[in-house]
């Protein structure tokens, strides 16, 4: 599949915003570190983790999202779904870790969530397509 037909697919674009609110909010958070409260207690340090592993996770699903297409092994093809899978488990859990780390910004937190979901029902979908 070419580059022009795998932005067409619904679970690609999801993918894409995906990564592009984890890169906004790693952004929002390498903000709260340059704050004196950060600086003098290192409140930010466990989030700022968090965030960049989230971050991490979130272009690996799109990476992967294009292996799986342009590759015609079952095998890892499947390999890399079970991949995919994980990871948007993971992003959840991280979510929940924000939280419990006491993010006063929920809202970005809450919205990355939603985002996860929506992407998790595209990817069912096209999970259900590629194995059929």
């Amino acid at each position: 599949m070419n580059k022009s037909n795998l932005s067409s697919l619904p679970v690609y674009q999801k993918s894409l915003e995906v990564n592009d609110l984890s890169l906004a909010l790693e952004a929002y958070f390498s903000l709260e570190k340059s704050s004196p409260l950060f600086k003098r207690r290192k409140i930010a340090s466990l989030r700022s983790e968090i965030v960049s592993a989230i971050k991490d996770d979130a272009q690996l699903i799109s990476r992967f999202i294009s292996e799986t297409v342009d590759t015609d092994c079952v095998e890892l093809r499947s390999k890399h779904l079970t991949f995919i899978n994980t990871i948007t488990k993971n992003i959840l859990s991280y979510c929940n870790g924000l939280d419990r780390d006491g993010v006063r910004e929920k809202e970005y937190v809450n919205l990355l969530r939603q985002e996860i979901k929506l992407f998790r029902r595209h990817f069912k979908s096209w999970r259900k397509s590629l194995l059929a």
